[in-house]
């Protein structure tokens, strides 16, 4: 039975949570600590003291705030998936701006949820990330003005961008296909030129603002 108990708790998710209000990460330990299927392994306060923890305790999601003092939430991400490419980081902010979401994306966040959200499910977030998922909050997606819809896109490129989204590369897209590398990269160019981006990061918060994607 304690074998059994031991294997239980080492297929936990461990958790590492970053914010620099204490108050906020005992809010969110008191949240995770009623998730059998999680574990808070350590705290940081700030985005140096993350990237330390993260290094040391290799969690399999870091809970990141966006915006605090020193080193943001941005730069430390960045910093942690270049040592710890294994670890996923959720982001977790008060901004809902096209601007955080987007860099958020391009440092290698694997989500980003509003800290303000009234339905906010922070265990399911964090297990969904875990199972290498995409988490937005829903949010997000309320924003209008941007240039194109699904209208906009056919069949086989909506297909290729929920592939894009999904983190494929061009050679993964051609082989689940049965596609050229290059009609892949045809199509991606065309995507990315009917929405009007240049890089990955924006064409991925676009599809997810304007739903052209699935984000279970």
């Amino acid at each position: 039975m304690a074998d059994k108990s031991r294997a239980s708790k080492a297929d936990k998710i461990t958790v590492l949570l970053v914010d620099d209000h204490s108050l906020v990460r005992r809010g969110f330990r008191r949240i995770l600590d009623d998730e059998i299927n999680i574990s808070v392994v350590g705290e940081a306060g700030d985005g140096v003291q993350a990237i330390k923890l993260a290094r040391e305790l290799r969690p399999a999601v870091v809970l990141m705030d966006c915006s605090m003092p020193g080193m943001n939430g941005l730069t430390a991400t960045k910093e942690i998936l270049e040592t710890c490419p294994e670890t996923s980081v959720l982001m977790l902010s008060m901004h809902s701006e096209t601007t955080w979401v987007r860099q958020a994306v391009d440092v290698g966040a694997r989500g980003f949820i509003l800290k303000n959200a009234v339905d906010l499910d922070l265990g399911s977030a964090i297990e969904r990330v875990a199972a290498g998922e995409l988490v937005f909050d829903p949010q997000l997606s309320n924003e209008a003005g941007d240039k194109s819809g699904r209208r906009d896109l056919s069949t086989r490129e909506l297909e290729i961008l929920q592939l894009i989204v999904d983190g494929k590369s061009n050679k993964e897209i051609a082989a689940q296909l049965n596609l050229s590398v290059n009609t892949v990269g045809v199509h991606r160019s065309r995507i990315m030129g009917v929405v009007g981006v240049r890089k990955t990061a924006d064409l991925v918060v676009h599809a997810i603002r304007k739903r052209l994607v699935n984000i279970p």
